[in-house]
């Protein structure tokens, strides 16, 4: 049996060899070698991710195939209406040349959604411009909102064609007034969701601010702006779908070059084949951007921020 004296003299040795001192982190924190760093993801996770993936293709491709076969029993009943196939070699002509340029009414898809493009830009940039700065005062301001909400509430339903005439008795000028019908229709979205965003800024926000004697420049792009960012771009977002819709109307209206003029005239020239084309590109041209602005959405969202 061990005498007190023998234990007392291997207390603390044992004490010293498995302890590291209080407050420092042991050779092994330190030890590249002995740290395994992050764990694998389980083989099982992967797996399970890839066959989602799977999944997702093949009900996309089943989707397609299904519109694609009610496109063919739907043109067998009517003979008028261009069949797939038909539809295919009128794609395969037009990308074969897509910049050709021989006079107003003979354009290559390319330039004609290029024109289409830049008409849709000027209107919706005229719109951010406009609705963002008021969106910020009506959802910040309560007298500013009281004042101008019936206004706004009047004007948003107004159809987007119901404005071409108007603008264009005004500017004498059938680009500007489609332009400016844009701007008009694609303001609203814009508008509201910033002015939503603003305005659901909570109190505890605006007590820091407050506390800290934030300018209001400082306030203004350190508090208002970051909280309402994501509601901003969801508004872009959708004035940008405005756009690309209602620039096809105005066009058939206006009878200038674009995709829209293009669609009504292949209709003249009873090409449905063509009217189908511009179709698809307009369609893949607007998920396009859709999809720019999403991502941007998720990238300045705040609560996942948060």
């Amino acid at each position: 049996m061990s005498s007190p004296e023998s234990l007392n003299e291997a207390g603390p040795s044992i004490a010293l060899q498995d302890a590291a001192p209080i407050g420092l982190p042991s050779r092994a924190a330190h030890d590249p070698a002995a740290d395994p760093g992050p764990a694998p993801a389980p083989p099982a996770a992967g797996r399970q991710r890839r066959l989602q993936a799977a999944r997702s293709v093949g009900l996309g491709v089943l989707g397609f195939g299904v519109l694609v076969l009610a496109w063919q029993l739907a043109a067998a009943a009517r003979p008028a209406l261009p069949s797939p196939a038909a539809t295919f070699r009128q794609l395969r002509l037009d990308l074969a040349s897509p910049l050709h340029d021989n006079g107003p009414n003979d354009k290559g898809i390319f330039l004609l959604l290029e024109a289409s493009l830049g008409k849709v830009f000027f209107g919706f940039g005229v719109a951010a411009l406009v609705g963002i700065p008021l969106g910020f005062a009506l959802g910040a301001v309560k007298g500013i909102k009281r004042s101008t909400n019936p206004i706004v509430q009047v004007l948003r339903p107004v159809s987007p064609l119901a404005w071409y005439p108007i603008l264009l008795v005004l500017f004498k000028n059938a680009t500007k007034a489609s332009v400016l019908t844009i701007a008009i229709t694609a303001l609203w979205p814009t508008l509201l969701n910033t002015a939503t965003g603003v305005s659901g800024l909570p109190q505890d926000h605006r007590d820091v601010a407050r506390v800290f004697r934030f300018s209001r420049p400082k306030y203004l792009f350190r508090v208002l702006l970051p909280y309402s960012l994501s509601s901003i771009i969801t508004g872009l977002r959708l004035s940008m779908g405005i756009s690309w819709m209602v620039i096809v109307a105005t066009e058939m209206l206006a009878g200038s070059s674009g995709i829209g003029f293009h669609i009504w005239d292949s209709y003249n020239n009873n090409n449905l084949a063509e009217v189908v084309v511009a179709i698809a590109f307009i369609g893949l041209l607007g998920l396009c951007l859709d999809q720019v602005l999403i991502r941007l959405v998720r990238r300045f969202d705040y609560s996942g921020a948060r």
